[in-house]
């Protein structure tokens, strides 16, 4: 089994390539030790000292990491996540997307927020996929759009730009109604 790696725009966040399906449908993110109770791949990757956080998409594992060095952790990741596949265990058991969170918005707003939804996934979550994270809807009220920054995104140093100059403009171009877009912190 060949892992490729490849560096996303957040120094914290290195996403791992298996060659294989890592989820067939949705995403998942593990914030913590204590949230990887559905995915004996994430209890496995926090296991390592320094991990912080795993994100599962759909053919890639994001893993962030916290004052360790990429040089030290890198290898045991890589180890990790060849054993996990070796071992024939699932990735998430139960299917184990988590990326439907809870999604606030008025119901006169529907025709809007399906609008946002269907350009999220179309145009942006395809984007940051490839950077090793997600984006998703989280809400909508008096003009503001929120969004669930979510693997390499949460806490990148440059999403602050990327929800201002790229996702805000694109929303905004598509949906007059949107005059802002917010990040909301993970539940």
């Amino acid at each position: 089994m060949f892992i490729q790696t490849e560096a996303t725009p957040n120094p914290a966040t290195l996403k791992f390539i298996p060659g294989r399906t890592v989820l067939s449908d949705g995403t998942a993110d593990f914030r913590s030790e204590s949230d990887t109770s559905a995915s004996p791949l994430a209890a496995r990757l926090f296991e390592i000292d320094g991990v912080s956080g795993v994100f599962l998409g759909s053919d890639f594992i994001s893993v962030t990491k916290g004052a360790a060095e990429w040089q030290h952790l890198k290898p045991v990741i890589l180890g990790a996540i060849m054993e996990h596949y070796l071992s024939g265990e699932p990735t998430v058991a139960g299917g184990g997307a988590n990326d439907t969170a809870g999604q606030s918005y008025d119901p006169a707003d529907e025709e809007v927020v399906r609008t946002i939804k269907e350009l999220l996934e179309t145009r942006v979550r395809p984007a940051v996929a490839q950077d090793g994270g997600d984006i998703t809807f989280s809400g909508f009220r008096d003009g503001v759009v929120y969004l669930h920054m979510r693997g390499a995104c949460s806490g990148c140093p440059s999403s602050t730009a990327t929800l201002r100059h790229g996702i805000e403009n694109l929303l905004r171009h598509f949906c007059p109604e949107v005059q802002e877009v917010q990040a909301v912190a993970a539940g």
